[in-house]
C-alpha cells in the first residue's frame, strides 16, 4: 500500500507485506463512499483540502473521539492526506490509497506534501516536457509540493528540486493552485 497504513487488531499491529520501496501494505478499504455526504466544518478551513501527516505514527479512528478503537496506524511522517470532513478537533482524512479514519488534528500539518504515483516519473529542470531531466522518483515516493499553476508543479523530492506534471503525483486537485 502507498499510504503507509498498518491495520491493527485490538492490541495486535498486523504488518502484511512490504514493498520494494519499504512502505508498509495492507487493504485499503475505504469505509464510506461520498466524504462531503456527513462534513461538518468547524475549522473555517476548505473540506476537502489536503495536507500532510506531522508524526511518524498517527493513529487513525474509526470515529472522531478517543474513545473509538484504532483501525490504522500511518507511519510515514509528510504523506500527504486528504482532509474529507471534520467533527471538533478530529478530521477524517483519506490516503491515496482511499483508506480512511479520523486523526487529531494535531498530527496533521498544513504542509503541502505528494506522493508519485502511476509509473517512474521524471523531475524536470524546468515546467516543459522538454527540458532537461533532474532526476526519476518511483511510485510511492513522497515530496514536497512547493507550488502549483497550471499542468506543472515545482516539487522537492528527495533533494532535488524541479517539476513535474500535475498528473504524475497524488496530493493535488485538477485546478487547484499552490503557492508555498
Amino acid at each position: 500500500m502507498l499510504g503507509g497504513a498498518v491495520k491493527t487488531g485490538g492490541s495486535r499491529l498486523l504488518l502484511a507485506c512490504m514493498l520494494v520501496a519499504g512502505l508498509v501494505c495492507c487493504p485499503a478499504t475505504a469505509q464510506e463512499t461520498d466524504p462531503r455526504s456527513d462534513m461538518i466544518v468547524r475549522s473555517g478551513l476548505p473540506v476537502p483540502r489536503f495536507v500532510s501527516l506531522r508524526s511518524g505514527e498517527v493513529n487513525v479512528r474509526t470515529g472522531p473521539g478517543r474513545s473509538y478503537p484504532i483501525e490504522w496506524v500511518f507511519v510515514r511522517p509528510g504523506m500527504p492526506v486528504e482532509i474529507t470532513a471534520e467533527f471538533d478537533t478530529w478530521r477524517r482524512i483519506r490516503d491515496v490509497e482511499g483508506t480512511q479514519g479520523w486523526v487529531h488534528q494535531s498530527m496533521l500539518s498544513g504542509r503541502r506534501a505528494l506522493v508519485i504515483t502511476g509509473e517512474l516519473r521524471t523531475i524536470r529542470e524546468r515546467p516543459s516536457a522538454s527540458a532537461a531531466a533532474v532526476a526519476q522518483a518511483e511510485p510511492g515516493v513522497m515530496g514536497r509540493l512547493v507550488s502549483c499553476k497550471g499542468p506543472w508543479c515545482e516539487v522537492e523530492i528527495q533533494g532535488y528540486h524541479g517539476w513535474l506534471e500535475r498528473a504524475d503525483f497524488w496530493g493535488i486537485y485538477p485546478n487547484e493552485e499552490v503557492d508555498d
